[in-house]
């Protein structure tokens, strides 16, 4: 029964890959090797995980992927079309090529400000869904002010990705929206890159005023008997309205141990944040 439940719950979990491709993240210990990405993927197909998050902008992550993928139909891949130049169907064929596939799960843009400025980049994006080249087709946003205007636009799209973790909720009032409009929701940012599990008294100066808030994470942990990683990923895991949630690891033992903290034990942690800016990784720099 506990397999059973532990393998349903982790169908929600997505490997995210950015750090097979860059540096990401505060307290990265940087990029894995080929050899590691490769036991990684094993282990995560192992436990079940069947969806993996890349992009364009993740450096050479896409070919890492190919190169360490060894049974190319495991795996739903998503991935992202990026801020540049390219037409987006000559950049997913070229996302295709580097895996070495032939569809896509889902196919996302990933910065907002290219739709902002040129909407009719989205029926790029239709095209390659009417062509059965991907499933889903949508958008990686950060603000709610971006969804605002999609809403706005009444602009067709059925997968998203944002921030969402403990103490990053402000996508929370939108999530039943987008679960009515039939839209696939996907989370990142469940561990606040990484943040979660910084020493407390190693914080950059100008993320000291967080330090209250994950203190009372910390707290609410050892009331519970969680780890850190049980509490912020079961906190997203056991939203309804939440479809994806992306955990990125450095090696196959991070991952065991992210999935073995999935639980049933329920979340009633209700922190909010006053200094919402620091939320937002780009501001930490």
């Amino acid at each position: 029964m506990l397999l059973y439940m532990r393998k349903e719950m982790n169908d929600k979990l997505i490997l995210g890959t950015v750090q097979f491709g860059c540096q990401y993240g505060i307290n990265s210990a940087g990029r894995p090797d080929g050899c590691v990405v490769r036991e990684i993927l094993n282990e995560a197909e192992a436990l079940g995980i069947t969806t993996l998050d890349t992009s364009s902008a993740y450096g050479d992550a896409e070919k890492v992927l190919g190169n360490a993928i060894q049974r190319k139909g495991s795996f739903k891949i998503i991935s992202k079309y990026p801020q540049c130049h390219i037409p987006v169907e000559e950049c997913f064929y070229t996302t295709l090529s580097h895996i070495g596939i032939d569809r896509l799960y889902g196919y996302l843009l990933h910065h907002f400000d290219v739709y902002k400025n040129n909407s009719g980049i989205w029926r790029d994006f239709e095209k390659l869904k009417q062509d059965g080249k991907t499933d889903r087709i949508g958008f990686s946003l950060y603000h709610p002010a971006e969804l605002e205007l999609l809403l706005k636009n009444k602009t067709a799209f059925n997968i998203v990705q944002i921030p969402y973790n403990i103490l990053d909720r402000k996508f929370e009032p939108y999530l039943r929206v987008l679960h009515d409009m039939d839209v696939e929701i996907h989370v990142r940012s469940t561990f606040l890159q990484g943040l979660f599990f910084m020493d407390r008294e190693k914080l950059p100066i100008k993320l000291l005023p967080l330090k209250k808030y994950l203190l009372q994470l910390d707290e609410y942990a050892k009331r519970n008997r969680m780890s850190m990683s049980s509490l912020a990923l079961n906190y997203n895991i056991q939203n309804p309205y939440i479809d994806g949630v992306l955990i990125g690891v450095d090696n196959s033992g991070q991952l065991q141990m992210n999935v073995h903290s999935v639980t049933k034990q329920k979340i009633d942690i209700d922190i909010r944040v006053s200094e919402e800016e620091l939320l937002n990784p780009v501001n930490w720099k």
